[in-house]
């Protein structure tokens, strides 16, 4: 009897989930993700075709023209120069991911590379390095961007490095952490105890094992460093005039604010969306990556 009762005993186990299936199922279960998703793929595709998309020439001025009203010919009017408001916004999308991509990049570029170098050496070279990323932390992000920009001067450049620079501080914190407990890991051990040098465990098993989070980090901060490139080109010192920025439409705009609202809230509403897009996908990136959800759908 108790053979026959084991005979009939079913082992039941789950199916195999690809990776990449699970990471699909994962980041495209809410709604919100998707959303921030397509505004993000609709923000690249007006980047990148802008030419063709745009219907009116961003920086040709027609006096004539200026401060109207949205209409048939121009769907969201014009400004003071009387430049069509729309083509403006999707020129401006072109600065936004500029900005947001290499701002971010340089942050991230020297920022986890002062973390690799301050974890895994230690000792004198850590404490030169952290006490230089505590005076940066010690500055709110946007005041120490204004300070170096002011100090190298306008220009999209020189935004660009001081929006990058003002954002390394949190990449070199968090690779530090996670640096000082990878190198303790038996395989780096292993690859040191077979004569490798330093530079090469730190660029073969100890960055690509500290990377993973900074995914998430990258993405939420490029949404970070579209709304910082608005509020400096709003205030002045950002992207200089004729250059289409939706940070310095907005501040051309508020002038006529009661008379023509849409030439301030279009460009703000592009601002939105993009930050917000952007923080949607480093919430679902998360959520897809995070380690301890693996296995609950």
């Amino acid at each position: 009897m108790s053979n026959q009762a084991t005979e009939n005993v079913q082992v039941i186990t789950s199916p195999r989930v690809s990776p990449m299936r699970y990471f699909l199922r994962v980041f495209t279960s809410r709604g919100l993700v998707i959303f921030g998703s397509v505004i993000v793929i609709i923000t690249i595709i007006l980047a990148l075709g802008a030419p063709v998309i745009a219907p009116y020439d961003p920086y040709q001025q027609n006096l004539e023209i200026a401060l109207q009203h949205p209409s048939y010919q121009h769907w969201l009017g014009t400004d003071g120069a009387g430049r069509d408001t729309l083509s403006r916004i999707i020129y401006g999308a072109r600065i936004a991911l500029l900005v947001g991509i290499i701002a971010t990049g340089i942050a991230a570029f020297f920022g986890m590379g002062l973390g690799l170098l301050a974890g895994y050496f230690g000792g004198v070279v850590n404490q030169i390095i952290m006490r230089f990323i505590d005076a940066l932390m010690t500055f709110p992000m946007i005041i120490l961007a204004l300070t170096i920009a002011s100090t190298l001067g306008g220009g999209i450049v020189n935004l660009m490095i001081a929006l990058g620079f003002s954002m390394m501080s949190g990449y070199a914190r968090v690779m530090c952490g996670l640096v000082y407990s990878i190198r303790e890991n038996d395989y780096v051990l292993a690859e040191r105890s077979m004569g490798s040098g330093n530079w090469r465990i730190m660029l073969r098993h100890v960055l690509p094992n500290a990377f993973p989070p900074f995914i998430v980090m990258i993405t939420m901060q490029m949404g970070i460093a579209i709304m910082a490139e608005a509020g400096m080109s709003y205030i002045g010192i950002g992207v200089s005039q004729p250059t289409a920025s939706w940070g310095s439409m907005v501040n051309d705009g508020y002038k006529y604010l009661l008379k023509n609202p849409v030439l301030s809230l279009a460009p703000g509403i592009a601002i939105l969306l993009v930050v917000f897009a952007f923080n949607m996908i480093g919430d679902g990136l998360r959520d897809a990556l995070d380690p301890r959800l693996k296995g609950v759908l």
